[in-house]
């Protein structure tokens, strides 16, 4: 949505409406899942580690936050970088392409990797580790 936004105004809406019919929306998609599942799996694999060690929620949650945000904001980053080279090719598909991942990864990492995970986390409580854990530890415990 934002990508087309941006392409209307800049008086390529014409081509737009042409576009949408074909299926660029749906490898960005692919894409940027692909992507996003590398920061969620990193994140979320800290904070079991350390609430495997802790016990608490909260301190995990903070602990495996600081643990990877300067890797995540860090490879965010430099994607965002890279797609945004794609923004000034001259090839209409790459310039859609690029923009798009480069915005969507830079949402991704900081407003839901880097906000709204770590606030779930903590508003879940004991939810988070539901239905318990695989080792001795009793996870069940707030």
């Amino acid at each position: 949505m934002c990508t087309a936004g941006y392409f209307e105004r800049h008086d390529l809406g014409q081509i737009i409406n042409e576009f949408q019919t074909t299926r660029p929306a749906d490898t960005r998609q692919i894409v940027l899942f692909g992507l996003s599942m590398d920061y969620e799996v990193f994140l979320l694999s800290r904070i079991r580690e350390a609430f495997e060690r802790t016990g608490d929620n909260e301190c995990a949650t903070a602990e495996g936050l600081s643990a990877v945000a300067s890797t995540i904001t860090s490879a965010a980053l430099i994607m965002v970088i890279v797609f945004g080279y794609f923004a000034f090719a001259r090839v209409l598909l790459l310039q859609f392409l690029g923009f798009g991942l480069a915005v969507a990864v830079f949402l991704d990492a900081t407003l839901i990797r880097m906000l709204l995970v770590p606030t779930i986390m903590s508003v879940a409580g004991r939810w988070n580790w539901w239905p318990g854990s695989r080792g001795g530890r009793d996870v069940d415990r707030d």
